[in-house]
């Protein structure tokens, strides 16, 4: 039988310079409970006049009970890949913390590789544990994130026996580590409903320092309703999808989505489903929000495959109430797999992500706001989009009243190039920049998707910018940005002041 410890006993083993792998991806499987706890003692130890902080590698984003509360306490020296804390960005940007903003599916691998040093900690959240001769046999909660890796090259380990979550959600996981290079084998997933690994993750006990039982709710991120201007974003993705279907582009069995988190992608979804001409369509993705379990309890979603259950815990619960109707259509799997590039290509994945700005060319920023603070990180979008059958970003055309132009002349931070872009879609219309000039998309993303209000401020800089094969005016390239910098709104650019005789 395991050795149950309290949660301030589990924290107290953790050793200032300590580096930890936790479970979960968002807030969703995240541990809870001991990360509390390590924030007191960070606290203390800060009052008494002593150093303390860890280093923090997870899946995704945490909530507020460990990128929240570590980074008030100063507690966090290095963190990768993702957050979505307020808390950790204002520190971030603050630069108290060195955050390393990486693709979602290098994060278990690189720790592999050590390129990112020894771990001496892994807590990982489960539902049931299970002694099976040396070893203990765990569920994880609800997501996988980089929970096996984490558990196999930590030196030791602490497990959150976390009774709020059912002890059934393995009959929906699907543990699976690949290889390393060169021994890794073709990942041997070739539909969205494929399992190729285990229900459980196998810990040898003697690495298992202590169980530390709670009942703590997921903490479940909210988000605003849809409104016309998402709404309408939602529209114009549905119909663009509908006629590359009926030009035959898209099968007419259609492909599996993966869609970005938060109210747009909501939207999408919605409007995807409502369109009786868009047949039943599976999802593979790296989060699933509330709007594809309602489809799937409908049948509109047929299979849907997954690395996190980010949704309300509202509509956790309605998914433990049906797992036994959902575990032979819903999955959830590693990061590292839920974000393959290797599978996402094979399967002919269509990826709808969100942008912060895009700009005339399709180069699109989802990480920096005027290229210098840190919104989120890249997470997921650089994985999906690259490796997309149709790579679409979305945003709306006007950010903050109006003030904002999400359409610039050059991005100021640039996550994603033209060559990783296929769509640029807003509330104004759509860009398909396939088999497009340079010139062409620009022509094709002022008049299609920018705001009237920002349309003759581009076209003159479009007249402004010259070059060969790609056009740019270098001292006017950044005005937008500039402008908002010491006027406080971008309709007030004039170019007159950047150029130079």
């Amino acid at each position: 039988m395991y050795t149950t410890i309290t949660a301030a006993e589990a924290a107290a083993l953790i050793k200032n310079g300590d580096s930890l792998g936790l479970s979960g991806f968002t807030p969703a499987g995240a541990p809870k409970a001991v990360t509390r706890e390590l924030a007191k003692i960070a606290e203390a130890e800060h009052a008494k006049g002593n150093e303390f902080q860890i280093n923090l590698f997870t899946g995704a984003s945490t909530g507020q009970s460990t990128d929240g509360v570590l980074s008030e306490a100063n507690a966090i020296k290095f963190r990768a890949p993702y957050t979505t804390n307020p808390s950790f960005r204002k520190t971030v940007n603050q630069n108290l913390i060195a955050y390393n903003d990486l693709h979602l599916s290098h994060m278990a691998q690189d720790l592999r590789y050590g390129f990112y040093g020894k771990l001496q900690w892994a807590i990982l959240e489960v539902s049931k544990i299970e002694e099976v001769g040396e070893n203990y046999h765990v569920s994880l909660t609800a997501a996988g994130g980089i929970s096996p890796t984490v558990a196999r090259i930590a030196d030791k380990v602490i497990l959150e026996l976390n009774s709020f979550h059912s002890d059934k959600t393995g009959l929906i996981q699907d543990v699976y580590e690949p290889l390393d290079a060169p021994f890794r084998l073709p990942i041997p997933i070739t539909k969205p409903s494929d399992r190729i690994g285990k229900p459980y993750v196998e810990i040898p006990k003697s690495k298992v320092v202590g169980v530390v039982e709670c009942n703590i709710p997921d903490e479940a991120r909210g988000f605003k309703g849809s409104d016309p201007i998402t709404d309408q974003i939602g529209a114009n993705v549905a119909q663009f999808l509908l006629n590359d279907m009926k030009r035959g582009i898209i099968p007419s069995s259609f492909l599996p989505l993966q869609s970005g988190v938060g109210t747009t992608a909501n939207a999408i979804l919605g409007a995807l489903s409502k369109d009786e001409n868009i047949p039943d369509f599976n999802i593979y993705t790296e989060v699933l929000q509330d709007a594809i379990v309602d489809m799937m309890l409908t049948g509109r979603v047929k299979d849907a495959s997954t690395c996190s259950l980010t949704v309300s815990n509202d509509c956790l619960m309605q998914i433990y109430d049906n797992i036994d109707m959902l575990k032979d259509r819903l999955t959830l799997r590693q990061s590292e797999i839920s974000n393959a590039p290797e599978v996402i290509r094979r399967l002919g994945v269509i990826a709808i992500n969100t942008a912060i700005e895009v700009d005339i060319y399709g180069n699109a920023n989802s990480t920096h706001i005027s290229g210098t603070k840190m919104m989120n990180g890249i997470g997921g979008s650089g994985d999906f989009e690259r490796n997309a059958y149709i790579s679409i970003f979305t945003c709306s055309s006007v950010a903050k009243d109006g003030i904002i132009s999400s359409i610039v002349p050059f991005v100021s931070h640039q996550d994603h190039s033209e060559h990783d872009v296929n769509v640029i879609v807003t509330e104004q219309g759509v860009a398909d920049l396939r088999g497009k000039s340079p010139l062409e998309r620009a022509q094709l993303i002022i008049e299609n998707c920018a705001h009237p209000d920002y349309k003759p401020l581009l076209r003159d800089y479009l007249k402004l910018a010259t070059g060969g094969h790609t056009h740019h005016n270098l001292p006017c390239a950044f005005a937008f940005h500039d402008t908002l910098r010491r006027k406080g709104d971008m309709r007030l650019t004039d170019f007159a002041e950047y150029v130079k005789d």
